[in-house]
Parts: C-alpha cells; structure tokens; sequence
C-alpha cells in the first residue's frame, strides 16, 4: 500500500466526518416550536410509539424506537411494508406514528398516511424535504434536511441517516427529561446488561452469608483462625467479640507480619492480631459501589454487617468480578 493511497484514505475520513458534522451542527437551529409539539403530541399518547421508515431510514427508525423504549417511552418498529399486509393490526388509535423518509414520498410510507388519518393517529414526520407529502400529511414536521450527502456522489444517505438518528435521540432524551427518567428505571428496562448490574445488583445479592462466613472469636489461636481462612477460601477471616460484634479482621497480609515478627501461632490469640481499621458496607449498598471501595483501598473483600454491627455476609472481589460488576 503506497502511502498516497494511505492518506487518500484518511483525507476522505475527515471529509466525511466534517459534513455530517456540520449537518448535525445545522440541526439545533431547526429546534423550535415544531420540535416542542412533537414532544408534547408524545406525551400525550396513551398507547405506543410506532416508528416507521424505509430501507436506510427503516434500519435509523428501529434504533429510534429502541432508544425510546429503553428511556421511558414505549415504542416499537413497524416495517411500512409488512404494515400494509397485515402488521396496521399492531397499530392502534391510542399510539402515535414517528415516520422516517428523507424524500417525503417513499411509496411504502405513503400508503398508509390515508390508513393513519382514518384511524385518527397523530403523526410525526422526519424528512429533508418540507414541501414533501409525507410532511404535508403530517401533524408535526421536524426537518432533518442536509445541504449535500457525505457520499461523493451525493447519492449514499449518510449525513441525511445521521441527523434523522440525532434528531430522533433528541426526541427521546427530551422525553426522558421530561417524564423525570431516572437511573434506577433505565435499570429497570437494562437488566441483563452491564448497566443494568450495576444499577441494579446489592452487595447481600453477592455476598457470602450464613456457613459461608469465615468467623472467629478474638479469643480462637491464631493456629485454629489459618484452618477457617484456609477452609472459606477468601483470604481472611473476620474476628468477633463474645457477644458476636465485629472487631476486626485478619487477612493474609496480617499472617506474614506476624510470621515475620515470628509469632507463635499456637499460643497466640487472633484477638492479638487482628486489624481494627476493617472495612465495612451495608447489604443493601450497591455491588458496584462496593467494588469503588475495594479500589480505592486496594483489597479484596469487605465486611458486610448488620444494625448490631455483626458480621451478616462478605462481599469477595472475586464475586464481583463473577457477577459481571467490572
């Protein structure tokens, strides 16, 4: 590969990124009354959102309605294809219809305006073209028009799908403000995803509890708190008081300073050992918060205690890791 060919390559990247940069820029112009209606005509729908649009415009309407889905609003794609041989039946009165077409005339999309306006449905169009007759059929017209494709050829949509995609996130993140959206909804519609651990997933959704506990009281051998570290496999143990309190715990760490201050851990009481400065969460703190401690501290597990500051569960960093919480 000649490096001319190299920075062709690069020269046409930037290019293209500069118009559809600048379409995008023209946009925030374009917000005004128009955009404020749209919203409210959205609000306002006690059914669904139906957002509809053909080949290139098809496949930016799904990701539209999958955007506003997942921020509070119900909506669903509906192939203005498939609509006119059977799938008008997943269109109801109480909806409202986001209709996508750079030209303003697809066939596809204009067969069902006369089927939308018997119905009574509001409609919403996005189009470059505000003279076109999906415009003039619709309700609101939010212009996503561009000066010039990023295509050389002026043919390929490009900066034309860019500005419907950001108009239409525009959309949703005003109704997201609007319906008062919070993180722990987006949880809600999230919860298989990463997102939706972390917003969703307890430290007691984690935690070791019960048997699984490693616990000795301050008075156990140092000999006989290695057999329950050894046994729970966590790298510690925490240490209890005669009435079950937490007073600390001993780690790993804590064995070789005391090996190398050569303790004698057969006569030696962990209560003698054991790290007061023990770091503790609440079980119903989230595991992502949890892990932000484990970090900024530098270890690997944390004392999960109850109101009577018992040692109820420990979260290991390793059950973090496992629950997907990174």
């Amino acid at each position: 590969m000649s490096e001319q060919s190299s920075m062709n390559y690069t020269d046409s990247a930037r290019r293209t990124i500069r118009l559809e940069a600048a379409a995008v820029s023209q946009l925030e112009e374009r917000i005004g009354q128009d955009f404020d209606r749209a919203c409210e005509l959205l609000l306002e729908t006690r059914g669904r959102i139906i957002v509809t649009g053909m080949g290139k415009s098809g496949h930016i309407a799904r990701k539209i309605a999958a955007t506003l889905a997942s921020t509070g609003s119900p909506a669903f794609f509906v192939h203005p294809g498939e609509a006119s041989h059977g799938d008008m039946g997943m269109i109801t009165p109480e909806d409202a219809v986001i209709a996508l077409s750079n030209s303003g005339s697809v066939p596809e999309v204009m067969t069902l305006m006369p089927l939308m306006q018997r119905m009574g449905i509001p409609l919403i169009s996005m189009t470059g073209n505000p003279a076109s007759p999906l415009a003039q059929a619709s309700e609101v017209h939010l212009n996503t028009g561009v000066e010039t494709e990023a295509c050389p050829l002026d043919l390929a949509p490009t900066s034309s799908t860019t500005t419907a995609l950001v108009m239409g996130d525009a959309l949703a993140i005003a109704l997201l403000e609007a319906r008062g959206f919070t993180a722990d909804d987006f949880a809600f519609s999230h919860p298989g995803g990463t997102l939706g651990r972390k917003l969703l997933l307890k430290v007691q959704d984690v935690m070791k509890s019960g048997d699984d506990i490693p616990v000795v009281y301050e008075d156990v051998l140092l000999s006989e708190a290695l057999l329950e570290i050894s046994t729970k496999g966590m790298g510690m143990t925490t240490v209890a008081d005669a009435r079950g309190k937490l007073i600390g715990v001993f780690t790993d760490g804590d064995l070789r300073r005391a090996i190398d201050a050569r303790t004698d851990i057969n006569a030696t009481a962990i209560g003698q050992l054991v790290s007061s400065e023990a770091k503790s969460v609440t079980g119903d703190m989230l595991a992502a918060a949890a892990m932000r401690i484990m970090e900024e501290h530098e270890i690997s597990a944390l004392v999960v205690l109850d109101e009577n500051e018992a040692a109820t569960g420990v979260v290991h960093l390793k059950d973090l890791l496992h629950a997907g919480i990174a």
